[in-house]
């Protein structure tokens, strides 16, 4: 009897194990997308939105992407449902709001460190557009009018993107670490954190004001990545799902000369 009830202990704490592996194993939104773009030759996925399902014993963690790739050539854009996510991958980007969060460059490879939308394949590409000079001796990105419609989709007219900010990100940032940039006051100059964001997503603010979990996360990190220097929050990334798409736009932001 006592070799029976041993048994089926083993039995039991083997089948725990198995579904705390495929728990821990098991792929995100952005990692499903990743794969289902496989062949696309580039790509950028856009945290364009998130959300917390407060409930009664336990939250339920959501992202919305925005999905920039090329269509027959051209730059084109669709927007995901809202996807669920662990609390572990929301905490980590919570950040990154309007930001690439993932991309696949015309090398190949692909990157998961935040960094402004658009940094990745189309700013600095000569392909899509060059920089300007402003009054003020400031150079700035400006798409070809063939692609001015990516000013619209990245939110570039709101808050342009300036070539140093560029080249602070090329030279110390891209392909190993998140990049924010920084402002004037020392505020950060993109994603959640940034000025451009908390005045472009007003609804999504005072959604979640109101939601404790989301209060208690973000003083725990407050604005932390101003310098663009990472934090435990936010400098890991795993990837995320699948889409189903509608056009729209995504935000950057950018200081400097």
């Amino acid at each position: 009897m006592k070799k029976l009830v041993l048994v089926a202990w083993v039995a039991l704490f083997a089948l725990a194990s198995c579904g705390s592996s495929d728990k821990e194993f098991q792929k995100n939104p952005v990692d499903l997308l990743i794969r289902d773009m496989n062949k696309d030759s580039t790509f950028s996925i856009v945290l364009y939105d998130m959300d917390i399902d407060e409930g009664t014993f336990s939250d339920t963690y959501k992202h919305q992407y925005q999905i920039i790739k090329n269509k027959n050539g051209e730059p084109s854009e669709t927007k995901t449902a809202m996807q669920i996510v662990d609390k572990d991958f929301f905490m980590r980007h919570q950040n990154d709001m309007g930001m690439e969060i993932a991309s696949k460059t015309k090398d190949g490879k692909i990157h998961k460190q935040a960094a402004p939308a658009g940094y990745s394949n189309y700013v600095g590409n000569s392909q899509y557009g060059n920089w300007r000079t402003d009054n003020s001796g400031n150079s700035f990105w400006e798409f070809y009018g063939k692609y001015a419609m990516m000013s619209s989709m990245m939110n570039m007219m709101a808050a342009p993107i300036y070539r140093n900010s560029y080249d602070d990100y090329n030279r110390n940032y891209r392909g190993s670490q998140p990049y924010y940039g920084k402002t004037s006051t020392g505020s950060p100059a993109y994603g959640t954190q940034s000025a451009h964001v908390q005045a472009s997503k007003p609804s999504f603010f005072q959604r979640m004001q109101g939601k404790s979990s989301w209060n208690a996360s973000s003083k725990s990190v407050g604005s932390s990545s101003s310098s663009g220097t990472t934090t435990r929050s936010s400098s890991r990334y795993s990837g995320s799902s699948s889409s189903s798409g509608s056009s729209s736009r995504s935000r950057g932001g950018g200081s400097g000369k």
